[in-house]
């Protein structure tokens, strides 16, 4: 069994980054894809960045809203996985959620972009 905990929400003004953090309690090696989601309210959960395993290429995929401005990344040896958010705009405001390939998620983690 996985747990995945998010960390590195916050509060940021428009333009800056933050970094989001998924530590897993589970070794993340063995999970062939994970991703990023992220939800407002009153919206469905939106994909927003995926990362395969090492031994599948470590391939990464983003969506158009975030592509050039987000960068997912996985550490196997620290069970973690990133995602880098730059230039970030009041849109992408919302909890974003962890998710491993097999019906693993996180209890996500609020960003809000404001000045």
């Amino acid at each position: 069994q996985v747990q995945l905990v998010e960390s590195g929400g916050g509060l940021v003004q428009p333009g800056r980054s933050l970094r989001l953090s998924c530590a897993a309690s589970g070794i993340i090696a063995r999970i062939n894809y994970m991703a990023w989601y992220r939800q407002v309210p009153g919206k469905e959960r939106e994909w927003v960045a995926g990362i395969t395993s090492v031994t599948r290429g470590g391939s990464t995929n983003y969506a158009d809203s975030v592509k050039g401005r987000f960068t997912i990344s996985r550490d196997n040896a620290r069970n973690t996985v990133y995602l880098q958010m730059n230039s970030l705009n009041p849109e992408d405001t919302a909890v974003y959620y962890c998710f491993g390939h097999g019906g693993y998620w996180g209890q996500g983690t609020q960003v809000t972009v404001s000045s």
